[in-house]
């Protein structure tokens, strides 16, 4: 008899990854979302995400689920936080691994399980898919965190950076009422 290759005695949960993608549009920060294709929350926003490959890290799948869903390749992303709430995927148990990244904005498009992909300024977020509105307000916590404490360190942003570009991204984070 054949022995299964990933058959445990103790249930166990499945792992996805989600990329909270924000961007500055030099009046204000947006951020990435996708349209849920499929069952569940077909037709609702989301962040672009998916279920982990057994043969890749976490930080690979997210990287992976944000190509293959917007169309964006970032080389930097940042974990924030594990959520892991038993009901937040009606499907099944399911842990999130969450990421964040600061890039440039550009053309994205929905595909693989994405209907479509589209950039919202943070004031004007829809209503979100499973539990991405506390997805979303950690990490525009963490965001205010990185930017007050640390340097700059995200992918794919301009070279240069005014003062007033500082200043409107700190504003877009200030005003955000998540």
């Amino acid at each position: 008899m054949e022995e299964k290759k990933y058959c445990y005695k103790y249930p166990h949960p499945n792992v996805t990854t989600d990329c909270v993608i924000f961007g500055f549009d030099g009046t204000g920060l947006r951020v990435l979302l996708v349209e849920r294709a499929f069952e569940p929350c077909k037709g609702k926003w989301a962040f672009p995400g998916g279920f982990l490959e057994m043969e890749e890290s976490a930080e690979e799948g997210a990287k992976r689920e944000l190509l293959e869903e917007t169309g964006l390749r970032t080389a930097k992303v940042k974990q924030f936080h594990v959520f892991s709430d038993p009901h937040r995927d009606p499907r099944e148990r399911v842990l999130t691994v969450a990421y964040y990244a600061l890039v440039q904005m550009s053309d994205v498009k929905g595909a693989d399980d994405a209907a479509q992909a589209q950039w919202f300024p943070l004031s004007e977020v829809p209503p979100l898919a499973f539990d991405h509105d506390l997805i979303l307000r950690k990490a525009v916590k963490e965001l205010r965190r990185q930017l007050c404490f640390e340097l700059l360190d995200f992918d794919l942003l301009p070279e240069t950076w005014t003062v007033r570009d500082l200043r409107l991204l700190y504003a877009s984070l200030s005003d955000f009422r998540g």
